[in-house]
């Protein structure tokens, strides 16, 4: 897997730090700012580089955080196209969430169950909805629920 030059790398990594700080403060629309601008710094195709999968998640999130769930779900299914994203159970969780939020239930139970299986109960941590949605489609029932 190709690297980043060091310059870019950390151009990327200081608009994501701004992104974070603005995340963090509840602004996501300024968050999302500095992420699409350290988005646009990856070099094409964007789906081969780490980067990608990490600035991607971020806008998910973002996205999700603000209501956003379509654009949420687009930028999530695009990270799963980039290295390490399938099997990560934050962005499974994420992605499932939003299909859930747009009334994709089947593709919301798939992703959650994903979330599941990589992180364990502990990920539905302050996501009750989520879990209690997934209890109901996955069968045989887990232990301990």
């Amino acid at each position: 897997m190709p690297e980043l030059n060091d310059m870019v790398h950390e151009r990327i990594k200081s608009l994501c730090a701004e992104g974070d700080a603005f995340a963090e403060a509840g602004d996501y629309p300024a968050a999302l700012e500095k992420y699409w601008e350290a988005c646009d710094r990856i070099p094409e195709p964007q789906t081969q580089w780490d980067a990608a999968t990490w600035l991607l998640a971020a806008i998910g999130d973002a996205n999700f955080q603000i209501d956003d769930f379509s654009a949420g779900r687009d930028n999530l299914m695009m990270a799963m196209h980039c290295p390490g994203a399938i099997g990560n159970p934050f962005l499974h969780l994420r992605l499932g969430q939003c299909q859930f939020e747009l009334g994709n239930l089947d593709q919301a139970a798939n992703e959650l169950a994903r979330a599941y299986m990589g992180a364990g109960r502990d990920i539905f941590n302050g996501e009750e909805k989520y879990f209690e949605f997934l209890k109901t489609r996955l069968e045989p029932p887990i232990e301990g629920w």
